[in-house]
């Protein structure tokens, strides 16, 4: 039988939730055991994808074409196993369901109310992972913190499957926060009281307390926890701040959190975790032999998580590489053909990312001018890799009005255009080419040299494409097309003959890099900025 745990949050939000789910995932899983995460989100979207980033982060967009909460990402990185449209669920999208049976006449004149049937439905989605015998065990994750009232119909959910589900086969988990008030010169446990308190007026008594802390929590105050929260003194888990969320697995495996949960769940514990492939990446990620800065043009910078994808892929490509990263972000509306040189002084590679929309154009594009001019390292991620075509079609091929139909429809030279089968569409959510595309590579491209094969798949999120109308013209002009879609002949890649890097995809390769996978398009990025330091 399938085994589940919960984990909610009290006190205050963005105390890590997800990484502690990836973490125990990651020991659970090193000990043995099949594991899945998902993700709970309380918000009425149906998904992020139509969310600003500056609201929500970046959209994480799975194999099967979901668009997801962030933490998917995390879960992914830590258990290198994909995920799936069935691993986050919002409450737009329960709701959605709901209301969909009830016009489909499915409750038979029944009044259609929160409890039973939103909570039953959540419930059925809780449990969708568990009940196809491909995990041991699924660790579902709720968005919010506990006393949102948009939360409520979660916790009641959860504490209606403790029972359906029967002793030993569930576990919950509460993450929360224990501060330190520096003019008392002491940690203070009342918040976390409090929180418990709350969550079993709901009528859920955690198992386990996972304490965030920015000091060392001392074995006297860990049993005035235990004892005003219901719980034994080995089920109060101290999560230390961490100087990397990699960090978190092993200070998890210090604190013996995955054999509470197994001892409560009543399994066994099977071996001791192989984390062997991990410390070697914390090692390489703690003791740099090389340092580079690589510069991120973007729109959303102020946001890092916006780009949270992109920072990670950096930390495990400099990890391969033996190099520390820093990335410097800089914000495309502020770069001007006056600017850019000033702006991108001593960059070892740049970077330019993903977006949507008009605002911040000009700036990607002098941005790329100046660095394939001066033969810096560039990589550029969908937005990023059109900004770089429209470029070379600009001051190199001599398109003076060149840019894509997103920006200006009336374009003389529409190098990028939107794709067929997107013109008709009017709904925006859930609507762009989503997911995994195979890519054929060129023989001979340092695509295809990077990737070690010929045949990939990549995740897209888009609408526009490069214009195959002028695919001979840019070839003859040494922008070479390295990756093709085999189906309908996209260009997915594009490539500068004489450059040292100068790489653009149409597709997101940041959402597949994992810590025991460093994607090879930023792990081949990293070297060349590495070589670019060199020789300056």
């Amino acid at each position: 039988m399938t085994k589940y745990i919960f984990v909610t949050g009290g006190v205050t939000s963005s105390l890590g939730k997800g990484i502690i789910s990836a973490s125990l995932a990651k020991l659970l899983q090193a000990r043995g055991y099949r594991i899945t995460i998902q993700k709970f989100d309380p918000y009425i979207n149906i998904d992020p994808g139509t969310l600003n980033p500056y609201e929500h982060g970046e959209c994480y967009v799975t194999e099967d074409g979901a668009e997801t909460d962030l933490d998917l990402g995390h879960y992914e990185r830590f258990l290198n196993v994909p995920t799936s449209q069935a691993n986050n669920i919002t409450t737009g999208r329960i709701y959605q369901n709901v209301i969909n049976k009830e016009r489909e006449g499915a409750y038979l004149g029944k009044t259609v109310q929160v409890v039973p049937h939103i909570t039953d439905e959540i419930k059925r989605n809780m449990l969708i992972l568990g009940q196809g015998g491909e995990f041991d065990i699924v660790i579902t994750e709720l968005g919010g913190t506990v006393g949102d009232i948009e939360s409520l119909p979660y916790i009641e959910s959860v504490r209606q499957l403790r029972w359906e589900l029967g002793s030993g086969n569930s576990v919950v988990i509460h993450l929360t926060l224990v501060p330190y008030l520096a003019a008392a010169g002491e940690l203070k446990t009342k918040p976390t009281q409090h929180s418990v308190k709350m969550l079993l007026e709901y009528g859920i008594q955690p198992d386990i307390l996972v304490c965030r802390t920015e000091h060392h929590i001392s074995q006297e105050i860990r049993r005035k926890i235990a004892q005003f929260c219901n719980v034994n003194i080995n089920a109060v888990v101290e999560s230390i701040d961490a100087s990397t969320i990699y960090d978190v697995p092993l200070l998890m495996l210090k604190e013996q959190l995955d054999r509470t949960v197994l001892s409560k769940l009543k399994l066994p514990l099977k071996n001791d975790p192989d984390l062997d492939s991990w410390k070697v990446f914390l090692g390489r990620l703690k003791n740099p032999t090389n340092e580079v800065e690589i510069g991120l043009v973007g729109k959303y910078v102020e946001l890092p998580d916006a780009y949270k994808s992109i920072i990670e892929s950096f930390i495990h490509a400099g990890a391969k590489n033996e190099c520390k990263v820093n990335v410097k972000y800089i914000h495309s509306e502020s770069l001007s053909a006056e600017n850019v040189a000033d702006k991108l002084k001593g960059l070892n590679g740049v970077l330019v990312a993903p977006g949507f929309g008009s605002r911040g154009i000009d700036g990607k594009i002098n941005a790329i001018k100046f660095v394939r001019e001066n033969e810096i390292p560039f990589f550029g991620i969908c937005l990023g890799m059109q900004c770089a075509v429209v470029e070379f079609g600009r001051n190199v091929m001599g398109f003076e009005n060149a840019q894509s139909t997103e920006m200006d429809d009336s374009t003389e030279f529409p190098v990028i255009s939107m794709m067929e089968e997107q013109k008709k569409i009017k709904n925006k959510g859930g609507t762009m080419r989503l997911g995994s595309y195979a890519c054929e590579l060129k023989k001979g491209s340092k695509a295809a040299y990077f990737y070690g094969k010929s045949r990939i798949n990549e995740r897209h999120r888009h609408r526009y494409e490069f214009n195959n109308e002028f695919f001979d013209r840019y070839e003859k002009a040494g922008m070479i097309a390295s990756g093709i879609n085999p189906e309908n002949n996209l260009v997915e890649i594009i490539e500068l003959k004489n450059h040292p890097f100068f790489i653009g995809s149409q597709f997101h390769p940041e959402l597949k890099s994992t810590v025991d996978n460093p994607h090879p398009l930023f792990v081949n990025f990293v070297a060349a900025s590495i070589n670019h330091s060199k020789k300056k």
